[in-house]
Parts: structure tokens; C-alpha cells; sequence
């Protein structure tokens, strides 16, 4: 029989697969509670392309806060995702606070108005990325602080700058503009181009001021590697992903704007299980 955790596990399988291949080498005993909120992420992260326009998306994150606050929801009953994620918060006694301010932050998704600044996006990969993987650390210790705080922002920001650059060609397909406003004028980006796909100079200078501070990030994540628990090492391994997929950004004949940065599953499987034992170090 499929359970609540079975399909959040396949949400997370078809939606977010280097969460889901790193969940699989998680403990055992914890691997349904990351499957739960990884797939909560899932849900609000995709509300935009479920809905025509941004009002019932914002009732569809609307009724997320709403059951993280408690509120009756007579439907909660028949959506898996929804169930197994509240057996979780009560399992591990996770904080519902950080859960609500990753939907909240999800409202800006809905909505083609421009990342207004370096500190903005720093501070909308933090709550959508850094908090996930506070909660997975919070998780694998158990549900006790593990001390994890700053470390887990740093690695959200970078990993979540990295994400944003990668999905550069389908937001500028939608007119969507997550690279930071102050940063683009900096290098004199015309937003349109970039909507018309049209890789300019321009455009490449700013990318790759965004992969420095995607680095400056990482380097943070690294310094502050002895303050997170070796059994918390599971939250933070899609880490190992992010320098294969700058330097894949970073080759001479890609293209931002209509190439690929993906890496093939074989290579995502096997850098994950290579750094499984200890991710921190592989970094």
C-alpha cells in the first residue's frame, strides 16, 4: 500500500531529483521526514506553473500557511504531501516558523516584478533554500538545535544562486528576472535582452560576478564546517553539486541564456555517493 511518505518520496523524485538522489543516502531511520519537507519545497516551489495566474497562487501558498498555523483545513486530509509533512513536524518538533516563511517567500514567484537587489536575493535563497536545509539538519539530530544556523545559510545561498542561474533560459522565457537588479545595472544588463534571448558581454559579466558570490558562499559553508555534526552531513550534500555545475557555466562555449549546465544522473549519482561519507569535505 502507498503511503503519505511513499508519494511526498515521489513528488520529491520527479521535482527535485539531486534532493531526492541525496535523501536516498540518508539514515534510514530519517529518510521520510527529509522526503516530507523536501517535497513541501517541491509544492510551493512549482505553485507558479500550476496556476494561470498569481491570485490562486497565492490562495494555493495561502492554504499552506494556513495548515502550518493551524488552521482547520477540511482537505488536509487527502493530500499525502500535506500529511506526511505535518507527522513529521510533530515527529522531529520542528519549527513552523521557518516552514511559513519559505511560503511566503514563494509569493514573489508569482509575480514577473525584478529581484530587487544582491541582499534581496541573499535573503530570498535564505529563507527558500537555507531553511530547508536547517530543517533537514534538525532532522538527522533528532529534532535537537545541532548548532547548524550558519553554515546552513551559507550553503542555501550558494546553492540556491547556483539553481537560479541554471533556470536563467526558462525564467527570461517567462519575463522573469531573479538575477538582482542593482547587479544587472551594475554591468549595464538590459533586461529585455536577456527576456529576447540575447546573450550579450554584458550579461556574461554579470553571471559571473553571481558564480563569485556563489563561491564566497561556499568558501563560508567551508569555514564553518566543524560546527556541523558529522550525522547532519546528509543535509547539506547536494553542496557537492554546486563548483561541477559552475565550472560548467564557466566553459568557453556555453551559452546562458539556450545551453545546458546539467550534469548527467550517472555523474550527480556518483559525486553524491562519493562525498556521502563526509560531504563537508568534498565541498
Amino acid at each position: 500500500m502507498t503511503t503519505d511518505f511513499d508519494h511526498a518520496a515521489d513528488v520529491v523524485r520527479r521535482y527535485d531529483k539531486d534532493r531526492y538522489l541525496s535523501a536516498l543516502l540518508a539514515p534510514e531511520q530519517h529518510r521520510a521526514a527529509l522526503m516530507a519537507i523536501y517535497a513541501f519545497s517541491a509544492e510551493i516551489a512549482r505553485v507558479r506553473e500550476v496556476v494561470s495566474e498569481p491570485l490562486p497562487g497565492e490562495m494555493r501558498l495561502q492554504w499552506w500557511r494556513d495548515l502550518l498555523e493551524g488552521t482547520e483545513h477540511g482537505a488536509a486530509a487527502s493530500n499525502p504531501v500535506a500529511n506526511a509533512l505535518i507527522q513529521t513536524i510533530t515527529k522531529y518538533d520542528l519549527p513552523r516558523n521557518g516552514l511559513i516563511a519559505m511560503t511566503e517567500a514563494r509569493v514573489f514567484d508569482l509575480y514577473d516584478d525584478p529581484m530587487p537587489s544582491l541582499n534581496d536575493l541573499e535573503g530570498y535563497t535564505g529563507e527558500t533554500v537555507s531553511g530547508l536545509i536547517q530543517l533537514g539538519c534538525l532532522i538527522l539530530n533528532d529534532g535537537d538545535d545541532p548548532g547548524t544556523a550558519t553554515a546552513a545559510g551559507h550553503a542555501g545561498v550558494a546553492y540556491g544562486m547556483t539553481g537560479l542561474m541554471r533556470a536563467l533560459p526558462w525564467h527570461a522565457s517567462r519575463r522573469q528576472m531573479f538575477l538582482p537588479k542593482d547587479l544587472i545595472e551594475r554591468h549595464g544588463v538590459d533586461s529585455e535582452t536577456v527576456f529576447r534571448g540575447e546573450t550579450t558581454p554584458q550579461l556574461q559579466a554579470a553571471l559571473g560576478e553571481m558564480r563569485e558570490h556563489a563561491r564566497h558562499h561556499l568558501k563560508r559553508v567551508r569555514e564553518a564546517a566543524d560546527t556541523v555534526p558529522e550525522k547532519c552531513g546528509n543535509a547539506v550534500l547536494p553542496l557537492v553539486l554546486v563548483e561541477p555545475f559552475l565550472k560548467k557555466m564557466e566553459a568557453n562555449a556555453f551559452d546562458p541564456l539556450h545551453g545546458s549546465s546539467e550534469i548527467s544522473q550517472l555523474k550527480r549519482q556518483w559525486l553524491l555517493w562519493r562525498a556521502s561519507a563526509a560531504p563537508l569535505k568534498r565541498i
